[in-house]
């Protein structure tokens, strides 16, 4: 193990290329599982190791920036958002051991997960393919489709490689193998020109035993409201929002009864299923999925406890690859009275919509928050949208809104 000492190192750069991994971490960890592929499991071990060292890095820089109490103060919630990206790349890792340790899953959980909120699959680029040849940039596929290249794996000299944060100048080659993530139509049409063939989803596999199927289930559910949890904390401590931050607080709760509902179905399932062992991947699964809400809590805490929110999270969250921003729907925007569905939101921009809050009719001081909404979920001037994606999507997205933000596009 490489030792790790102190550099001059910025805590932005640091703490945006930290989300950024633990973003991918967790990405990798669900597609090896999905696939059984060791070496994307191998991959997300690798990255574990790169999150620790700049864990360390960050750790070191702000105790060499705390210098009186109020500094202390003031960067305590930033070692909450270091410590709390750790715990959820520690967590992904944990999920990618389930397949180098051959623990083993149920076939229903490689057909469950393609049908979370966002689609996740590999392709290989055939030679022939349109995309072929081309720059991410130049192909814009985030706006096009609501599709994003999370990572490519491509053979150099014979040797194979993972190209692990691919941006607008990188280029699909050929034989490339890709990992995209989206909504499911738009995967399909990506994976379609990307192949050669159409996309065709895991068939279901439903087991014998219903409380297996539960289980099953219930982890979907779990990693579905923990990478929403994580989405709500981000906004929360970049726009020290305290609704947001109990929103959190709550879908941490829930995924904390999630588990619990989940170990009674598979104490059930064990005494039906052949062998009891082989049930023991599903609770690693859990078991990892439960901790990333709690460190999406963890992250949010400053802002529930009225610490604020130090101007360098803000400019890290800006930096990373995936933003987070704050859109009002203005009168007479495409979106002013509409459905998300309707104008298309996450084709047309390419941004995941996760929060939306609406001031209730005749208080315009009281508030309220629709989570995770849905494509039939009605817009309506006034309303605030609390979205992730691309720089180029937020603006997108804003444009449609009507708004004005703040993003730096370059």
């Amino acid at each position: 193990m490489d030792r790790v000492r102190y550099e001059p190192v910025g805590v932005t750069r640091l703490l945006a290329e930290m989300k950024d991994t633990a973003e991918l971490l967790v990405d990798l960890a669900y597609s090896a599982v999905l696939s059984g592929d060791s070496e994307v499991a191998e991959e997300a071990l690798a990255l574990e190791e790169r999150m620790d060292r700049l864990q360390l890095q960050a750790r070191m820089s702000l105790l060499m920036a705390a210098r009186s109490p109020d500094d202390a103060e003031a960067l305590a919630p930033v070692l909450g958002v270091v410590g709390a990206a750790e715990k959820i790349g520690d967590a992904a890792a944990d999920i990618a051991k389930v397949v180098l340790e051959d623990v083993g899953v149920p076939d229903a959980v490689r057909t469950a997960l393609p049908e979370a909120v966002e689609t996740l699959v590999r392709a290989t680029a055939a030679a022939d393919s349109p995309i072929v040849g081309r720059t991410l940039g130049e192909l814009n596929l985030e706006t096009e489709t609501g599709v994003r290249v999370v990572a490519v794996r491509r053979e150099d000299d014979g040797e194979r490689a993972w190209l692990l944060d691919p941006d607008r100048e990188t280029a699909v080659r050929g034989g490339d193998t890709v990992v995209l993530r989206g909504p499911e139509a738009g995967v399909a049409d990506v994976h379609e020109r990307l192949t050669g063939t159409p996309y065709s989803p895991p068939a279901p596999t439903d087991s014998e035993i219903a409380d297996l199927d539960r289980a099953v289930d219930t982890i979907v559910l779990m990693k579905n409201t923990s990478e929403l949890a994580v989405d709500l904390a981000y906004g929360a401590v970049l726009f020290d929002a305290d609704d947001l931050a109990r929103e959190v607080f709550e879908l941490e709760a829930e995924v904390d009864a999630l588990e619990e509902r989940f170990e009674a179905w598979t104490l059930r399932a064990a005494a039906r299923v052949e062998d009891p062992v082989s049930l023991r991947g599903l609770a690693h699964i859990a078991g990892s999925t439960e901790v990333i809400s709690d460190a999406a809590l963890e992250m949010s805490e400053g802002v529930l406890r009225g610490l604020g929110t130090h101007p360098v999270i803000a400019e890290a969250v800006y930096e990373s690859d995936e933003v987070v921003v704050r859109v009002a729907v203005a009168p007479g925007s495409e979106l002013g009275a509409a459905t998300i569905g309707d104008v298309a939101v996450g084709t047309e921009t390419g941004m995941r919509v996760v929060g939306v809050r609406r001031v209730a009719p005749g208080d315009s001081e009281e508030s309220t928050w629709e989570i995770s909404p849905g494509a039939e979920t009605r817009l309506t001037a006034g309303d605030v949208l609390l979205a992730t994606g691309t720089r180029a999507g937020a603006q997108r997205l804003a444009d449609l809104a009507g708004d004005e933000i703040d993003v730096d596009l370059e």
